[in-house]
């Protein structure tokens, strides 16, 4: 395979699922501006926010699927800086986040490692966080 013809950009959208779509659009009309996905483009079925940009950008999608349960998995949103994850912290607690854990510094996790844990109103897990090296494997 050529590697120099992969992109840089590794993942395109987010697909998630949540039990209520008028709770989770109000929260997530806070708080995914605040991590880059400025341009609201929900519709009757989904909840869509895009990235700013020109043709295929990034995207954060949900939808409303009753029996929704949330497990273990977590969406982890990358932020430029200490600041930058304090910011959308706050905006987590203004908009209702639940389980907020930090922000705060996860060494464990790698020297550097900052970050904000929380869940949404349905309990699926998110993080928000700025890494300084690279991760540890074990």
């Amino acid at each position: 395979m050529n590697n120099r013809s992969m992109s840089t950009r590794l993942f395109d959208h987010i697909d998630l699922r949540v039990r209520n779509r008028e709770n989770a659009q109000r929260f997530y009309a806070q708080i995914l501006p605040a991590i880059g996905f400025r341009i609201d483009k929900s519709g009757k079925r989904w909840g869509l926010f895009e990235a700013e940009g020109s043709v295929a950008v990034d995207f954060f999608g949900f939808e409303e699927e009753a029996d929704h349960q949330p497990n273990g998995n977590r969406i982890a949103f990358w932020a430029s800086s200490h600041e930058a994850v304090d910011k959308v912290a706050e905006v987590v607690r203004q908009a209702g986040g639940r389980n907020i854990e930090g922000p705060e510094l996860c060494v464990e996790y790698s020297p550097g490692y900052y970050a904000v844990f929380f869940e949404d109103p349905d309990g699926n897990k998110l993080e928000v966080c700025h890494r300084e090296s690279a991760t540890i494997a074990e």
